[in-house]
């Protein structure tokens, strides 16, 4: 497993474009907001110059975060084998919450969430 990115919860992408502007001097890229129906989010990538991913997460998936004012929402790992990183989590004590689904974000690379001892924990196939 490889780290690849944090997701954070927000109720406005836009706005909290505007804060990472002002406060990030190191961006290198920020994507589109794309929405993306199979996981029924609008999303929005914001690469810094070392190379961190920060993704903005709005929508029915967060909407309880952002009304508890939490904005961080998950890690992302890219693994080899999306089932094979499943079984391994669940084996550990970690639940399945999503089962594998492309996502438009990552080029319909396939994406599951389970939750484990550290959080919620996206698995992102290579």
């Amino acid at each position: 497993m490889t780290f690849h990115h944090i997701g954070i919860a927000t109720k406005d992408i836009d706005e909290t474009l505007v804060y990472i502007k002002k406060v990030y001097k190191n961006i290198d890229t920020i994507s589109e907001v794309i929405y993306d129906k199979l996981q029924d989010a609008s999303l929005c990538m914001v690469t810094l110059k070392d190379g961190i991913n920060i993704e903005l997460v709005s929508g029915n998936q967060v909407n309880g975060y952002t009304k508890k004012r939490i904005s961080l929402y998950h890690t992302c790992w890219e693994v080899d084998n999306i089932n094979e990183a499943i079984k391994l989590q669940v084996d550990s004590g970690a639940f399945l919450v999503s089962e594998p689904k492309e996502a438009i974000l990552f080029d319909n690379r396939r994406v599951a969430f389970v939750y484990s001892d550290i959080g919620l924990v996206e698995l992102l196939e290579k």
